[in-house]
C-alpha cells in the first residue's frame, strides 16, 4: 500500500494583534483540514507583524522560551484535535540567545523536535541580523505520523545546501515558511518568480516536493514599508508547481502526494546513487578552498 499524504500551504497578512493572528491562523490549519490535509504549513512569524524591517529593541519582549509559550501550546491542542502535522513559526528566547525557530508538531500534539534558522539576512527592511542568532540545530528530517518532514526558514530557501543536507537525513518534502516581498531600497526589484524558482530547483535537484507558505500584505516599521509577495505555492518532485495563491488575500492550497511512488522514481533516477561527496570539499569554506 503506498504512503499518500496531504500536504497544505497557507497564507494570511498578519495584524499588530497576535491573538488575532493566532485566531486567523487557526482558522486556515482548520480549513485546510477540511480540504483534507494532513501537513499544514504556516507562514514565517505569523504571530506578529514582520519587526525585523527596522531594528528596536522593544521587539525583543516579543520573543519567548520553547518550552513556555502559549502559541505553542495553542497549535499543539489544535494539531491533536485535528491529527495534522504543524511546524508552528515562533521567537524563541533562551537565555542570552534569540533565535528564529520551529516547533514541529506531531498528529498527536507532541513535539517532534525544532529547528532554529541558520541563514540569517541582513538588508534593508529585513535586518533579522539585530534579533536573531544564527541557528545551531543544522538541518533535520523530523519523524511525524504522516511523513518524515524537513524544514528551513525564509532565508534558509537560498541555499541548496540545506536543501540536499534535508534531503540526505531522508526528508520526504521539504517545507519553507517564509516572509519575502518588495525590496524597500529597490524599488523596481521583483524577486517573487527568483524566489519561487529557487525552490523549485530544490525540488527538481532532490526529486522531492517543496512546499512554501509567505505572507501577504504592506507592512509598515517606523519609516520603512514592505510589500509581501504572498504567491504560497506547492512544486512536485521535478520542481513543477502544482498548487499556487495569489499574490494577495488569505488562501489555502492543497495537493496530495505518493511518497513511495516519489522514492521509487528518485531511486530510479540515481541523483543520489551518482553522487560524489569525497569531490565536493569546496563546500566545506567560504573560499572554495575547502
Amino acid at each position: 500500500m503506498s504512503r499518500t499524504v496531504t500536504v497544505a500551504a497557507t497564507q494570511m497578512a498578519s495584524s499588530p494583534e497576535p491573538a488575532e493572528n493566532a485566531r486567523r491562523a487557526e482558522a486556515l490549519v482548520r480549513r485546510a483540514h477540511r480540504e483534507g490535509a494532513q501537513v499544514v504549513l504556516l507562514q514565517e512569524l505569523f504571530e506578529t507583524p514582520y519587526f525585523c524591517i527596522e531594528q528596536d529593541e522593544r521587539y525583543f519582549s516579543l520573543a519567548h522560551p520553547s518550552l513556555d509559550n502559549p502559541l505553542v501550546e495553542r497549535f499543539r491542542k489544535l494539531a491533536a484535535e485535528l491529527e495534522v502535522v504543524l511546524p508552528v513559526s515562533f521567537f524563541e528566547r533562551t537565555n542570552n540567545a534569540f533565535f528564529n525557530s520551529i516547533a514541529i508538531v506531531d498528529a498527536d500534539g507532541s513535539l517532534a523536535g525544532t529547528y532554529r534558522k541558520s541563514h540569517i539576512p541582513d538588508g534593508f527592511g529585513y535586518q533579522e541580523k539585530f534579533y536573531f542568532t544564527p541557528g545551531d540545530t543544522g538541518f533535520r528530517a523530523f519523524q511525524t505520523r504522516y511523513a518524515r518532514i524537513g524544514v528551513a526558514i525564509c532565508w534558509d530557501q537560498w541555499f541548496p545546501e540545506a536543501a540536499r543536507a534535508m534531503a540526505l537525513a531522508g526528508a520526504d518534502m521539504l517545507l519553507y515558511p517564509t516572509a519575502i516581498g518588495s525590496e524597500p531600497n529597490h524599488a523596481d526589484l521583483d524577486s517573487r518568480d527568483h524566489w519561487q524558482r529557487t525552490m523549485q530547483g530544490h525540488a527538481a535537484a532532490n526529486m522531492r516536493p517543496v512546499i512554501a507558505s509567505n505572507r501577504i500584505g504592506r507592512e509598515t516599521v517606523g519609516r520603512t514599508s514592505v510589500t509581501f509577495y504572498g504567491s504560497s505555492f506547492i512544486a512536485d518532485e521535478t520542481g513543477a508547481k502544482v498548487a499556487e495563491c495569489g499574490r494577495a488575500g488569505e488562501d489555502v492550497i492543497t495537493h496530495r502526494f505518493d511518497l513511495d511512488r516519489i522514492a521509487a522514481k528518485r531511486a530510479g533516477w540515481g541523483i543520489f546513487r551518482d553522487r560524489r561527496p569525497e569531490l565536493y570539499g569546496a563546500l566545506l569554506g567560504h573560499d572554495g578552498r575547502g
